[in-house]
């Protein structure tokens, strides 16, 4: 799968792997910012992107940033679609109780494309039964 990268300025870096078996690419902050205590800033990664028809970009924290800074995207999982041609950026959200600092160059998210199927919705009377039925949350005893 090829995604199409436009870079916004000259110093930006484009997603890279840590290893050959990481399933994200690492996302890194194009500007430093501040964050204060409980708040959330729009941080840019410096592109712009084409993806392929039929998926998503999913982008997700970084592990390290979020348990040792309290750092995650405000959303939890950002998505970027398809028809997206913006820049684009990463919603950090300050979980803890001081200033937290990204520098330029910081890796801030990681971003995961996705294939996803199109479906079309039925409306019906009844749906098929299950061993679980009508359960929702706690329905298990955890």
């Amino acid at each position: 799968m090829t995604v199409k990268i436009k870079t916004l300025y000259e110093n930006t870096i484009i997603p890279t792997k840590a290893d050959k078996g990481s399933a994200g690419y690492d996302l890194y902050a194009q500007v430093g910012v501040l964050i204060e205590p409980h708040k959330t800033a729009k941080v840019s990664v410096g592109f712009a992107m084409e993806l392929p028809d039929g998926t998503f970009g999913a982008i997700y924290a970084r592990s390290g940033l979020a348990t040792k800074n309290g750092l995650r995207p405000a959303n939890c999982v950002g998505i970027v679609d398809s028809s997206y041609r913006g820049e684009v950026f990463v919603a950090l959200h300050n979980d803890t109780d001081e200033w937290q600092e990204i520098n330029a160059g910081d890796r801030i998210a990681q971003l995961i494309v996705t294939e996803y199927p199109q479906v079309d919705f039925d409306i019906v009377d009844e749906l098929s039964e299950t061993e679980r039925g009508e359960g929702g949350f706690g329905h298990s005893g955890n």
